[in-house]
């Protein structure tokens, strides 16, 4: 399966490169063609339609705490200003002739490859942390940046003399790196494609390809020839292929109806529900096909350390990152053989070592997935113990992360008051004298505390979850209790 999903873009690359090169060993055929206002309204359907992309992928990454959606963003942003830049110098359109329309090409592909690139690096990438701490302004900044460099470029064009993009060695250098890049990032969203499945995804990896060969020529074509104008429609092409990726995604998933629901709706399961990412929901749905009963348990969990959070009085991000790693945070349990994950008895030592991978097993799946340093937290440490007896990494007090010593609460509460195989839940009141006894040892003192006085003042906070939520729910039940 991974080769073969290699193949089709690999394919797209060696086809077109090859058309290009007949094309211009052709004289009689690869004739010259001089058309600066065609120049421009074929490069302005490029820029148009990536803008198209980048308001649609804009608008997503601010509802979904997701750097990667905020990546992806900037590499159309990059493409759709610089490209409008390259089509607005065009010799003799509206200025005379220049360096800046060969170099403003070879900078919005290198600066849209860049940006697609950063979105396949892991969010615990020393980069990308430094990046998420400006998430909430990173679009509006890099639109500014590029927005003067158009004016300035635009309005003095001999600025950009200083920037040989378009002499060798240079732009060989420049495609080179722009075609490793891009193989790089054509690799990494096949292996996101072979796990979720997502349209977008795919249209990625063809689109890219296409950069690859547009990069190409626009290093070995000799402007106005035939084969020269092939990059602008391939260009338009690759536009066109990741629009219909997300016209796919939002047909699959409509996720901007849900979240605009989610802002206004006060039901607990469809304030989950409806916040999760496709990526989340693919994970549930894997971790349900090994533990019929982990569906149900992840969503109670999140329900009870929503509300512990709540009286806690985390703020609204916290609150949304607890959502999205708490309802998966025992996804690295697809990795536990199905023998010890579903035995009845007791676990030998050996059993209970595999048991113990699965936090450090979750972390790793998410951490390239693009999650978020807080989720990835609740994935990690949920099972640490404030006397530093847990695992994976015995973390002890406040070393272990405030969210997972939350959802380590909420975790164990669940458990006790769910039925299991070996044995019959506990009441209420049984659950919580545990919880209460093992504080300052198991747990935060201070989380018990507050589960302690939310379930004294609301006892619906409790008892909600389990009359809705039941052991053997379904992810497709919980997608219909949120309709």
């Amino acid at each position: 399966m991974r080769y073969r999903l290699m193949v089709g873009p690999a394919l797209t690359v060696v086809v077109t490169v090859l058309l290009f090169i007949v094309l211009q060993s052709n004289p009689s055929i690869d004739k010259v063609m001089v058309m600066p206002s065609g120049h421009f309204y074929i490069v302005s359907a490029v820029a148009f339609l990536a803008t198209l992309i980048a308001i649609a992928v804009a608008i997503s990454s601010s509802k979904i705490r997701n750097i990667q959606v905020t990546l992806l963003s900037l590499a159309f942003i990059s493409l759709a200003e610089t490209f409008l830049i390259h089509g607005l110098s065009t010799p003799n359109f509206i200025m005379g002739p220049s360096h800046l329309p060969s170099v403003a090409a070879q900078i919005s592909v290198l600066l849209a490859t860049f940006w697609l690139f950063m979105s396949t690096l892991r969010s615990d990438n020393p980069v990308i942390r430094l990046l998420v701490q400006y998430r909430n302004s990173l679009v509006f900044l890099w639109t500014l940046i590029l927005a003067v460099f158009g004016v300035i470029s635009i309005l003095f064009s001999h600025v950009v003399d200083f920037l040989p993009l378009d002499i060798k060695p240079f732009n060989q250098t420049i495609a080179g790196l722009t075609t490793v890049m891009n193989i790089i990032t054509m690799y990494r969203y096949i292996q996101y494609y072979r796990y979720s499945r997502f349209p977008l995804q795919l249209s990625i990896v063809y689109g890219s390809s296409l950069l690859v060969s547009s990069q190409f020529i626009m290093v070995a074509g000799v402007t106005w020839h035939i084969s020269w104008w092939l990059y602008h429609f391939l260009l338009l092409a690759s536009m066109l292929i990741v629009i219909t990726g997300l016209i796919k995604q939002y047909a699959n998933s409509r996720s901007l109806v849900n979240s605009l629901r989610a802002l206004f709706t006060s039901d607990p399961v469809e304030r989950i529900t409806s916040c999760l990412s496709p990526s989340i929901k693919a994970l549930m749905i894997a971790t349900e096909s090994r533990d019929t009963y982990t569906a149900g348990h992840n969503l109670r969990v999140t329900m009870y350390a929503l509300k512990l959070a709540e009286e806690m009085h985390i703020n609204p991000e916290h609150l949304r990152a607890i959502a999205q790693g708490t309802i998966v945070h025992d996804v690295g349990k697809i990795h536990i053989p199905d023998s010890i994950l579903n035995k009845a008895g007791k676990l030998t030592p050996e059993e209970r070592a595999h048991i113990e991978l699965h936090p450090s097993k979750g972390y790793e799946m998410c951490r390239s997935l693009g999650f978020m340093q807080d989720e990835l937290d609740i994935i990690l440490s949920h099972h640490e113990k404030w006397d530093g007896s847990g695992y994976p990494n015995g973390l002890k007090g406040e070393q272990i992360p405030l969210l997972a010593r939350i959802v380590a609460v909420a975790d164990v509460y669940d458990a006790l008051t769910s039925n299991r195989s070996y044995r019959k839940a506990w009441s209420h009141e049984e659950a919580l004298k545990l919880l209460i006894d093992q504080k300052g040892t198991h747990f935060d003192p201070a989380c018990v505390e507050a589960w302690v006085h939310v379930c004294e003042k609301e006892p619906s906070v409790y008892k909600y979850p389990l009359e809705v939520v039941q052991e053997d729910t379904s992810i497709s039940q919980i997608t219909e209790m949120a309709k």
